[in-house]
């Protein structure tokens, strides 16, 4: 996977995940990159610093504040319940109604289910707009 800083014409910043280079210049050539703000096409790649892994171990980064932590999941909690409940599930069946529903085949609107990591991958590189519901929070008496 390579990452790219991306911008739109109207200078909207934000990052992209590709799989390869080419990826990236294929679904560019064939408009399938917008920007996730206002959906221009013309987007272009900014220049960054590559990642380069060292040999020396890297510190961690310092982990969050139990209220920022606790703020976060109960945001991620949120949305994942306004998903279930505004959205229609549609089971296993998700990567074949998400792409009907791209290609104008099915009746345009908010659908959740589950995919596998390859049909998610090619409803991806197709243009689909996908992203993963947030997990659920855990059972009060999972916990410790």
């Amino acid at each position: 996977m390579i990452k790219y800083a991306l911008q739109c014409d109207r200078a909207h910043a934000f990052e992209g995940w590709f799989g390869s280079s080419s990826d990236y210049d294929d679904q560019s050539a064939r408009g399938l990159v917008d920007c996730p703000v206002c959906g221009s096409h013309a987007v272009t790649k900014q220049i960054m610093a590559p990642a380069v892994a060292g040999t020396k171990a890297q510190a961690a980064a310092p982990a969050a504040d139990p209220q920022t932590r606790e703020m976060m999941m109960t945001a991620l909690g949120e949305v994942r319940r306004y998903v279930e409940d505004k959205f229609d599930n549609v089971g296993d069946a998700f990567a074949k109604e998400a792409r009907a529903i791209h290609e104008g085949r099915s009746e345009e609107r908010g659908i959740y289910g589950q995919a596998t990591p390859a049909e998610a991958k090619a409803l991806i590189e197709d243009g689909v707009k996908v992203a993963p519901l947030p997990p659920a929070a855990p059972k009060k008496s999972d916990l410790n």
